[in-house]
This record gives structure tokens, sequence and C-alpha cells, in this order.
């Protein structure tokens, strides 16, 4: 048979099984032999053309998926690294805020015998570290030369030099700087002074040999022919050595400012004489 007589008979087939559906179509609830003959046939095919169906919409919709799933990765890494950004800013603020809070009552504790007045640290020489540091207070604020500044710690140094709104402050690590100190247990007398080249190490010299101190006493500003205060906190002895002269002994002091992490500090503006004296302590 050839092919044209064959697509003829095929046709031909085909309309005698469609006409042969339709008036074999009046009981609907149950299937004719040819009906079901041709269903049990055709249903392979069917099954085969359903899941090729849902293989080609699946692959054909994929790269969209994948576009949908790539902008939904990269909308929540954005997003990620804007809540780890507001968690560092966070973090920084409270450690701030932290800071802040211990100077306030700082200045509540003292507030009888000083007035002073908070800034921050905003520059330093790398070359000097522990030389001096520029604060963000200056004459406009009441800030003049020679005033003491300090931490709720303790001892920092003084106004060196003052602009209308920033002021030099020379640290008492420099070795510039001279404190007249104190050791409260012994009540001995000395000065404090930085080491040069020493990173923040202090030394106290000229301790009379008769009220040498130990390790771990407590050295506080002495008041005596000096522009600090009575009884500011300097540091602690960690070492007691003689001194080449052998008339008086020198103490290795560790201050008790952390002069590394120094950010705010607070700068005494007015002395109340008629405070309590705190120049005594354990």
């Amino acid at each position: 048979m050839s092919g044209g007589k064959r697509l003829i008979f095929l046709a031909v087939l085909l309309i005698v099984i469609l006409v042969g559906l339709h008036y074999s179509a009046g009981n609907v609830d149950r299937l004719t032999p040819l009906e079901s003959a041709l269903r049990e046939t055709l249903a392979p095919v069917q099954r085969l053309a359903m899941v090729a169906g849902r293989e080609v919409s699946g692959f054909v919709s994929a790269p969209a998926r994948l576009i949908k799933v790539s902008r939904r990765n990269q909308a929540l890494e954005e997003r990620v690294e804007e809540l780890e950004g507001k968690l560092a800013q966070y973090g920084e603020i409270k450690e701030e805020n932290a800071r802040l809070k211990e100077l306030l009552a700082f200045k509540t504790n003292l507030a009888s015998q000083l007035t002073t007045e908070a800034a921050a640290v905003i520059g330093r020489t790398p070359g000097n570290w522990f030389g001096s540091i520029i604060i963000n207070k200056g004459a406009k604020d009441g800030i003049r030369r020679d005033m003491t500044v300090i931490t709720p710690a303790g001892l920092v140094g003084r106004v060196m030099r003052v602009s209308d709104s920033t002021a030099e402050v020379l640290l008492i690590t420099d070795p510039r700087s001279g404190v007249g100190g104190l050791v409260q247990e012994t009540r001995a007398p000395g000065i404090v002074e930085g080491v040069a080249g020493g990173r923040g190490v202090l030394q106290m010299v000229h301790i009379p040999n008769d009220l040498a101190p130990d390790k771990g006493h407590g050295i506080i500003t002495s008041g005596f022919g000096s522009v600090f205060p009575k009884g500011i906190p300097v540091g602690t002895v960690t070492e007691v050595r003689r001194e080449r002269s052998g008339l008086f002994k020198m103490a290795l002091v560790k201050s008790a400012v952390d002069f590394n992490r120094l950010e705010e500090v607070l700068v005494i503006t007015s002395v109340n004489p008629g405070g309590s004296d705190n120049s005594r302590g354990g």
C-alpha cells in the first residue's frame, strides 16, 4: 500500500471511529466497547504526553525560577549586610554610652569639689602616641592653659595649648611632664614623670629612703606647687629601686589610666576648696 492510500485509510478509519462514538454516547454512565478499547490503547500515549509536558514546562520555567532565586538571595545578602552594619553601630553606641555614663557618675561624685567639662579625644601624634592628645573643646568652652585633665580612672595630663574649639593636652606619660606625687600608704612625696621611650611607663623619683613604697602602693597627686589638684589617682607602684645617687628611692608606676584606649576625658575647669579631702585612701 502506498503512502497516500495509507493516509486515506487512516483518515476514513478515524471518521468511522468518531461517528461511532457520537452515536454510542447515549449511555453516558458506561463506556461502549469501542470507547473502552480506544481509551486503553491511547492511555500509555496520554501518560507519556503528560510526563513530557511536565518536563518541558519545568525546563522552560527553570531559568525564570533561577533568576528569581538569585534576586532573592542578593536581596537577603544585602539585608544581612545592613543588619550587620547596624549591629556594629549599636555596639559602638552602647560602649560609648557606657563610657559617658562612667564620666557622668564621676562628675556627680565629685560635684562638691570639681567643675568639669567632658571632651572627646579627636587626635594624636602617631610618632608620639604617649606625648599629647587633641580634644574637641577649647577656649569657647571655657578651657584654659594648665587646666587638669582626668578620666574616672585617674590623671591624664594638663592643657598645654588652646584654640577656639580644640585643646592640646600634655600627657603625664610624656617625659616633659612632671607631677607632684604622694604615696597614699606612707605619705612619701616625689615627682612622677614619663619615661623616654617607655611606651606609657611612669616613674616616681626622689622618694625619701625611709618612706619607700612597696609594690602595690597607690600614687596620687600631692597638690604641692603643682597645677594638679590634690588626691587624683596617678597609678600603682610595680617596682622600687635605689636612685644612682643613693640618697633617694625611685618607683616604677603603672598608670591608673589606659592611654591606649583614651577616647573621652574630663577637663577640670574649677576646684571648690570647701570640698571633702579624698587624698587619703587604701
